[in-house]
């Protein structure tokens, strides 16, 4: 009996020791995790919160996701408090929706933690996420660097309902109000979804033709956009956008590697950050309520070293892990030996006779369990190695941050720096007006006086007129500076719009003219259109308006001006036909310093300087384009005028008849100046030169540069000139002149270029070309030389160094001639591989062809694939051979190789060369060579 209690005490000892081990494996916490979503990046924190709460002994986790499904949710949640569990971790599908069941669970004592996204009440303990309204604004003033200022924007949302999608919103629109030149085309749902953001950017891409920037407020949306874009051959037009960053093939940061996305912002997921403040919450220590964790732009320049940083955290990661693994086994182990040891001891109580071997035991039990401890403190102390390289991971992105601070102090550094050159170059413009009055009234005296005319009178009206435009363009920028300073006074009077227009009209006669444009000007005659207004900053909107549609109509063109009354404004519209701007150049064109795409002409301050003085008449002025042409329209406040106090006159200052007369003709002269014809036509200096002398082709977008080169040249040369590249191509092409002298700056087509296909041209890559140009920097030099041109000379330029240069290459070029003409120098490095292959060609033409007696010009001309004209101009320009000359002497060296080295008659070598009779060679042979045939070969007997 005792022996059976023994054995029943035994086995009651080593259920109690197991009922023990399983009360102390119960977990003390139960923590349930709702998440609103399954993808990469929640799954992403989900791991951080698992291996965050494995070092906590007591805790369970729950994680439950409800797939984008609001009803799913809240039956999550409800499961949750129907489990009682210690906490609640909420990652709000929609706010609204989700509100009353976290409200429900907040009332019953349930601490509750959201993540990443908010409720529509403040019922909750802790918040913990990014600043999602501070990451809109960061990408708002990304994209702005980006594009400089300048472009359009399209916006891919996340879920319409949820508060990312909301706070990023609107804080992209508050960072974007800082870039007005930036326009925001439209804003789309994608619902955080790959698929739906590419649908919708399908429909983005159909509706608007250019778009610069796509921004999706995650990465898969973002990448959803690319491949539309892709798809629709448009990827490489624009930049795209994103948010979250993760690590892992098509995330962020393997697409911006890749090239798909520009930039991607980092959003923390925050994972560890969740347990710990959870911990803190449960076991009563102090937490903050809301954490925002910070983030950062990923792009090219960092994605590298984020990528490196991120596999190296995966790597510790998963060590960490492992370590883990260990410990859960090790731990096990030593529960397990904590069981026997238990057993051991009970048995020891009841079987005296088993002493020996339970102290055995015992001691063998102990051993095991230091091998254990130790072991644990190895891999508690490698853990602690393993986040101290994590923290300096972490010390490593604070430095990135810091450097991006400091990258955007030296911008705004950079900022000043740019005003106080900007300050530095109006001081100097106002500098400029002393010397100018000073140049401008000798002129004045100079015209007055009888004895200069003829040249000398031309040339005296040409500086006067380009010292009226400098003085106009100098005024220009201090009115523009006064503007932006705030110091532009408006100085207010009674001013009659139909009076003074219609007057001012005057002044665009003569350019009209010249360009045989159609104007007109139209406005009711019984309508009133007085009103207060500053004259001069009347004049100057005008004049700029009517002067910019002068330049921009081609010949024979429209230009309309109206001006009416609508409601309670006064009207003007401005139109000129012929002339087409995009909508990109419409949304700057009132910007300062900017120049619509091919107009290098101008400075970009006219049309800039018309917006602040319309403004500051409480006005507005527009642009709109389309296929038939460009209309300005402006509009004005109509305001009351007294009947008494206006003063009826066309111009509201007055004048003296002298100084209206010089105004109008300043005014005219400045029209003049400023518009220019696109000429086609060739026109010919009008000095008598001999008809062999050289020709010399002058290409240039001023029409007073021309005239001046022209008048330097036209006393030894026959003189072509050209408005613009093109034109000047197809007249080197049609008369091959001797010289070229080409501006670089014009419109369309500049200098270089222009030069760069002449010389890829066979009819003309023999031309020497002098680049004639403003730009004196040595990269602009180089640029000019490696295009082909032979010389380059600034401006200001001196007329005997454009006259020595101009004589020089023409002197190199009958040098060049007579080494073609002797076939001595074709192998000269002067001379270029095309020229060189082109008489080469010709020559083995000949040799092949020569014994046809009917060859001629056309057939050669054929061959080598040019006209006659043209075969003609390129040996004449090359050898000083017209090509009937030319193969006449090709003929007679090689009939004179035959007689020296063949066994031929006279008449057979004569018809073997292609002669059409041996008479007509012996002729020609005598006239060469000084001696007939018969009678070389006497002599050579």
């Amino acid at each position: 009996m005792k022996q059976a209690h023994s054995w029943i005490l035994f086995f009651l000892c080593l259920l109690c020791a197991g009922l023990a081990s399983c009360i102390r494996n119960t977990p003390r916490y139960h923590i349930g995790i709702s998440q609103c979503s399954d993808d990469e990046w929640r799954r992403q924190m989900n791991s951080e919160i698992i291996r965050e709460a494995r070092f906590y002994d007591d805790v369970q986790v729950e994680i439950r996701t409800a797939k984008d499904d609001n009803v799913q949710q809240e039956a999550d949640i409800r499961h949750f408090i129907n489990e009682g569990v210690d906490l609640l971790v909420v990652a709000p599908n929609e706010a609204q929706s989700i509100t009353p069941i976290v409200e429900e669970a907040y009332n019953k004592g349930i601490p509750v933690i959201l993540v990443d996204r908010k409720i529509s009440s403040d019922r909750y303990t802790a918040y913990i996420g990014a600043d999602n309204h501070a990451i809109g604004r960061e990408v708002a003033a990304y994209i702005g660097n980006l594009l400089q200022g300048n472009g359009s924007v399209v916006e891919i949302t996340g879920l319409a309902g949820s508060t990312p999608a909301i706070e990023r919103h609107e804080g992209f629109l508050k960072g974007m109000a800082a870039y007005p030149g930036i326009r925001l085309l439209a804003t789309s749902e994608g619902a955080w979804l790959r698929r739906q953001a590419s649908e919708k950017m399908e429909a983005l891409l159909d509706s608007f033709p250019h778009i610069d920037v796509v921004f999706a407020q995650n990465d898969r949306m973002a990448s959803g956009a690319y491949e539309a874009a892709l798809r629709k051959q448009r990827a490489r037009q624009m930049s795209f956008v994103g948010i979250d960053a993760l690590s892992g093939e098509h995330y962020g940061l393997e697409d911006i590697l890749a090239g798909r996305l520009t930039a991607s912002f980092i959003y923390p997921t925050g994972g560890d950050r969740v347990v710990q403040i959870a911990m803190d919450i449960l076991q009563g220590k102090t937490f903050p309520r809301e954490t925002i964790l910070g983030t950062s732009v990923v792009d090219s320049t960092n994605a590298p070293v984020m990528k490196m940083q991120t596999a190296h955290i995966s790597t510790l990661d998963g060590k960490i892990e492992l370590l883990n693994g260990e410990i859960n086994r090790s731990l096990v182990r030593y529960a397990t030996q904590q069981t026997i040891l238990y057993g051991s001891l009970a048995a020891l109580l009841l079987l005296v006779g088993m002493l020996v071997a339970v102290y055995l035991s015992l001691r063998a039990k102990n051993r095991m369990n230091r091998e254990l401890s130790l072991q644990k403190e190895q891999l508690i102390e490698q853990k602690e190695l393993l986040i101290e390289q994590k923290d300096l991971l972490i010390e490593q992105k604070s430095q990135l941050e810091t450097q991006k601070s400091q990258l955007e102090q030296l911008s705004h550094e950079l900022e000043e720096a740019t005003h106080a050159k900007l300050v530095f170059f109006t001081n100097i413009s106002h500098d400029f007006r002393t010397p100018l009055t000073l140049i401008a009234d000798p002129i004045e005296q100079l015209l007055a006086n009888p004895v200069f005319d003829g040249q000398p009178r031309q040339l005296l009206l040409l500086m006067k007129k380009n010292v009226h435009i400098l003085l106009r363009l100098v005024n220009q920028i201090l009115d523009f500076r006064k503007v932006e300073n705030g110091r532009m006074e408006l100085r207010l009077e009674p001013f009659d719009l139909l009076d003074s227009f219609r007057n001012w009209n005057d002044s665009f006669c003569m350019a009209l003219l010249k360009k045989h444009i159609t104007f007109s000007f139209e406005a009711p005659s019984d309508m009133d259109f007085r009103m207060q207004a500053d004259a001069e900053k009347m004049e100057c909107i005008y004049f700029n308006l009517f002067s910019n549609a002068l330049k921009y109509t081609p010949e024979n063109g429209k230009i309309t001006i109206c001006l009416a009354v609508v409601a309670e404004n006064y009207v003007l519209s401005v139109f000129n036909s012929g002339s087409y701007i995009s909508s990109a150049d419409v949304e700057a064109i009132f910007q300062r310093f900017y120049q619509v795409s091919g107009h290098q002409a101008g400075t970009g301050i006219g049309l800039a300087l018309v917006h602040a003085f319309v403004e500051m008449h409480g006005g507005s002025i527009t642009a709109g384009s389309d296929e038939k042409g460009t209309t300005f329209t402006v509009v004005f406040p109509k305001c009351e005028t007294s009947s008494v106090s206006f003063v009826a006159a066309v111009r509201p200052f007055e004048k003296s008849m002298k100084l209206q007369d010089e105004e109008q003709e300043a005014s005219s002269m400045l029209v003049d100046a400023e518009v220019t014809a696109d000429e086609e036509e060739v026109t010919t200096s009008e000095t008598e030169v001999a008809v062999d002398c050289p020709t010399v082709l002058v290409i240039d977008d001023n029409a007073d540069i021309r005239n001046y080169v022209k008048s330097l040249l036209a006393g030894e040369y026959r003189v072509l000139d050209a408005a613009d590249g093109s034109a000047g191509i197809r007249l080197a092409m049609k008369n091959v002149p001797d010289v070229i002298v080409s501006d670089v700056m014009m419109p369309g087509m500049d200098g270089v270029e222009c030069c760069r296909r002449l010389k890829g041209e066979l009819q003309t890559c023999h031309i020497p070309v002098i680049l004639l140009t403003a730009c004196s920097l040595d990269e602009q030099r180089i640029q000019g030389y490696d295009g082909g041109a032979d010389s380059y000379i600034s401006k200001p330029f001196s007329s005997q160094l454009l006259l020595s240069r101009v004589r020089n290459l023409i002197t190199n070029r009958r040098q060049l001639k007579q080494f073609f003409g002797d076939n001595q120098g074709i192998e000269k490095e002067v001379i270029s591989d095309m020229d060189k292959d082109f008489v080469y060609r010709f020559r083995t033409l000949v040799e092949e062809k020569m014994k046809d007696a009917e060859l001629n010009v056309e057939d050669l001309g054929r061959d080598m694939g040019m006209s006659r004209v043209q075969l003609y101009r390129k040996l004449k320009s090359l050898t000083n051979y017209s090509p009937n000359e030319l193969l006449r002497q090709i003929r007679l060296k090689k009939a004179a190789s035959l007689l020296a080295s063949a066994d031929m008659t006279v008449a057979e070598i004569a018809y073997e060369v292609g002669f059409s009779s041996p008479s007509y060679f012996t002729k020609c042979y005598k006239e060469q060579f000084g001696e007939s045939p018969t009678e070389f070969l006497k002599r050579r007997g």
